[in-house]
C-alpha cells in the first residue's frame, strides 16, 4: 500500500491502493479506470468539435475505432524504445504487457496523427481540420490521465522543499509532483482553446499547431524536474528533446499561420472597405445570429 502526503500543505499521509476493484477474479487498476474516464470525456467533447469542423459522426466514430488501438500500440512502442536497455533482456510477453503499466504519450500522439492523415486522405477530408477537432480531446485525456500516475506513485520529480512537495512512502522523500504540473498545464491549454482560440479560429491547423507547440513547451519544462533519466540523447532526456523540437517546429508554424491569416484579413478589409460597407453590415448581423446559435 502506497502512502502519499503533502506535508507543506498539511495534507495526509493517506493510503493509496492501485487496485480499484476486482472483476471476475481479476484486479482492475485505478490507472485504467482513470484513463477510461479521460477517454470518455474526450469523446463527448469531440462530439462538439466535429460539428465546428463539419465532420460527420460516422467519420468521427470510425477514426476513434482506429485511433484507440493504434494509440495504445504507439504509446507502448515508444515506451519500449526509450527503455530498450531494460526490455532487451525481457521475454516478449513482458515487452507487450501494457496492462502492467508503461506508455509514452508522444508515441500515442504520433500514431493518432498518422491514423487521421491516412483516414482523411481515403475519405477526402480536410486533414488539418480533422486534426484540429481531435487536438483538444487529447488534452482532456492527458489532463485526467496524469492522475493515474498519481495513484501509481510514478512520474514524480526530483526532491524539493517547496510547500506543495509530495511525499512518497516508496522513496521516503518529498518530490516535485510533476504529474500535477503537467495536468494543470494541459488543463490551461484546453481552457484557452475552448474559450478563446476555437471561437476565433483563423485557419485550419491553428488548434493543432498550438497544441503540439505549447504542449511541447510545458512538457520540456516538466521534464526538467523529472527524477527518472532514461534514454539520454546529447546529454538530455529523450522526451525533453522531442518536446523542445515540437515547441520550435509547431510553435513557429502557429505564429506564422496566425500572422499570415491576420495579414490576409487586413488586406481583405482594406481592399473592400469602401465598396462593401453595406454588405459587411449584413454579414455581421448574420455572424452574430450564428454565434448565438453556437453558444446555445
Amino acid at each position: 500500500m502506497l502512502k502519499i502526503a503533502f506535508p507543506g500543505l498539511g495534507i495526509g499521509p493517506f493510503d493509496v491502493n492501485r487496485v480499484a476493484f476486482s472483476l471476475f477474479g481479476r484486479d482492475v487498476a485505478w490507472y485504467g479506470v482513470i484513463i477510461c474516464v479521460g477517454m470518455l470525456l474526450a469523446f463527448f467533447y469531440g462530439c462538439h468539435t466535429i460539428k465546428k469542423e463539419k465532420i460527420s459522426t460516422d467519420d468521427f466514430l470510425n477514426i476513434l475505432l482506429f485511433i484507440i488501438p493504434f494509440g495504445i500500440i504507439g504509446a507502448r512502442l515508444m515506451h519500449v524504445v526509450v527503455n530498450l536497455d531494460y526490455y532487451s533482456t525481457k521475454p516478449f510477453l513482458e515487452v507487450i504487457a501494457i496492462w502492467n503499466g508503461g506508455g509514452a504519450i508522444y508515441g500515442s500522439i504520433i500514431a493518432g496523427i498518422l491514423v487521421i492523415i491516412v483516414y482523411s486522405r481515403v475519405r477526402r477530408l480536410k486533414i488539418l481540420a480533422v486534426l484540429d477537432a481531435f487536438a483538444p480531446c487529447v488534452l482532456i485525456g492527458q489532463c485526467i490521465g496524469r492522475w493515474g500516475n498519481f495513484v501509481n506513485g510514478e512520474a514524480f520529480g526530483t526532491e524539493t522543499a517547496l510547500p506543495w512537495g509530495m511525499f512518497l512512502s516508496s522513496t521516503g522523500k518529498i518530490h516535485h509532483p510533476t504529474f500535477l504540473y503537467e495536468s494543470l498545464w494541459t488543463l490551461s491549454m484546453f481552457l484557452f482553446i475552448h474559450f478563446f482560440l476555437y471561437r476565433k479560429k483563423r485557419y485550419d491547423g491553428e488548434i493543432l499547431f498550438f497544441y503540439l507547440g505549447f504542449y511541447g513547451l510545458g512538457r520540456a519544462i516538466v521534464e526538467a524536474f523529472r527524477a527518472d533519466f532514461s534514454f539520454p540523447v546529447f546529454g538530455m532526456r529523450f522526451s525533453m528533446l522531442v518536446a523542445l523540437a515540437a515547441f520550435l517546429l509547431f510553435g513557429t508554424l502557429f505564429v506564422l499561420g496566425f500572422a499570415r491569416a491576420k495579414k490576409q484579413s487586413v488586406e481583405g478589409t482594406t481592399d473592400g472597405e469602401r465598396a462593401e460597407i453595406p454588405k459587411e453590415t449584413n454579414d455581421n448581423k448574420t455572424d452574430e445570429s450564428e454565434t448565438d446559435h453556437d453558444l446555445t
